[in-house]
């Protein structure tokens, strides 16, 4: 049986809420045994999303929303993470290895290369005055995902 478990998480675009966002998906994740290299890689991916969400997205204004979608199907787990905030002039400059839009934060700009190297789908979609969608898949090699 390969049935579908979803999802869906809303909250305020507040860094305090990083955390919780990546706790509450491992916690999602964890009925396919992860193991604790794949589950770190998740948390970090979270991580990078959610914050740059909430500091490029929204220019840490709490009033914003930060939604996740995930979802199980088999031993793929399938991601979405968006923002309505201020989008992305350029996605290709964005998508560069160190590059940020906000070098005063000391930010390292490697959100996106991070999200990409530890995931085996990623895309991210933008639109400026709209808001970012990144939508990343990632196979767990579990010991439960084996054995189904």
């Amino acid at each position: 049986m390969n049935e579908t478990n979803e999802m869906t998480l809303t909250f305020s675009a507040r860094s305090e809420n990083e955390a919780f966002a990546r706790i509450a998906v491992a916690a999602f994740v964890s009925q396919l045994d992860p193991t604790i290299e794949e589950l770190n890689d998740l948390k970090t991916v979270i991580s990078e999303a959610v914050t740059n969400a909430i500091i490029h997205g929204y220019d840490n204004d709490p009033d914003g929303k930060v939604t996740i979608e995930a979802s199980i199907k088999g031993d793929v787990v399938k991601l979405l993470i968006k923002d309505n905030g201020n989008g992305i002039e350029d996605l290709d400059l964005a998508r560069q290895p160190l590059y940020t839009s906000k070098p005063e934060l000391e930010r390292s700009g490697m959100g996106f290369t991070i999200m990409e190297n530890f995931m085996d789908g990623f895309e991210v979609s933008s639109e400026p005055g709209t808001g970012t969608s990144i939508a990343m898949t990632k196979r767990i090699e579990s010991k439960k995902a084996l054995f189904n």
